[in-house]
């Protein structure tokens, strides 16, 4: 009898042990100013400590000091925040973007060389959005090879410079099909997330049903690659289509809809957290 309980326990305590290998969900934002910690690094940092923010996307600015990064950086370290070194644009993915793109490669290399080991960043985010583009309806398919290309060297830059790489992309990429010489063909969505460490899906739409229903299908194809996948929600006003935002419906409607979230995705272990969008409108939302 002692025999069976004891098999009972280490059965009980190695699926336990399985089930927490997950990793636990993140609290993300993107801090798209960086002249907020440079004029008010205290508040900034009180404010993300304040909103349990675990992971911050910042914009990396050149004109702002390195030094004001490494005081922000070991800032955020000290109170448990990773800091993903964040950019992007449509045009990253064509030759009117590479000035920008090899820019911010340049400049993270030779900052993480010379950063104190404190400073250091965490990660690497981008936001490219090729949709952006007039190109996109003109020249889809070649707008989203460009798309491609871009994912795929910064992923390897990223294992060049041993930190995890992150993507945004919205919800309905699930719905973009391509087809060219050097991918093959598939779904744009589950490309994405398996040619990278993860993504963040903007999935922008303010009741927590909506969110679960247009998220479900890349926490399915993160979870089949072993890919993490954040849930993003957005704060910023927009008078066009406010469904997207809980700029209307305020800060406690929002965080009720992320306990939904964190519900309906906790049995996934692609599940990385929910992402709100952005650190400045957040600071303005409503109550």
């Amino acid at each position: 009898m002692k025999k069976i309980i004891c098999s009972v326990l280490l059965f009980l305590l190695l699926m336990g042990g399985t089930h927490t290998m997950a990793q636990t969900p993140d609290r993300a934002t993107w801090l798209w100013n960086p002249w907020m910690f440079y004029d008010s690094p205290q508040s900034t940092l009180t404010f993300l400590q304040q909103k349990q923010i675990s992971i911050v996307f910042v914009q990396i600015d050149a004109d702002i000091p390195r030094a004001k990064y490494h005081a922000f950086l070991t800032g955020a370290h000290k109170l448990n925040i990773k800091v993903y070194a964040l950019d992007g644009a449509p045009n990253w993915g064509n030759s009117t973007g590479a000035k920008a793109k090899n820019k911010f490669k340049n400049w993270l290399a030779n900052y993480q060389t010379n950063a104190p080991a404190t400073a250091k960043f965490d990660g690497i985010h981008v936001d490219i959005e090729p949709y952006g583009l007039a190109e996109w309806d003109t020249k889809r398919a070649a707008t989203i090879r460009g798309f491609q290309n871009v994912i795929t060297e910064l992923a390897a830059y990223a294992k060049v410079q041993k930190l995890p790489f992150e993507a945004d992309i919205p919800f309905w990429f699930d719905e973009i099909n391509y087809n060219n010489p050097a991918y093959g063909k598939g779904n744009l969505a589950e490309w994405t997330i398996r040619s990278t460490d993860g993504v963040a899906l903007m999935s922008y739409r303010d009741t927590s049903q909506a969110i679960i229903d247009i998220s479900t299908k890349e926490m399915q194809w993160g979870q089949q690659y072993g890919k993490q996948v954040r849930v993003g929600v957005e704060t910023m006003e927009s008078k066009e289509h406010p469904f997207i935002s809980f700029h209307e419906e305020g800060e406690q409607a929002m965080e009720r809809a992320l306990v939904d979230v964190n519900t309906a995705f906790n049995g996934y272990s692609s599940f990385a957290g929910v992402s709100v969008h952005h650190v400045g409108s957040w600071m303005n939302l409503r109550p």
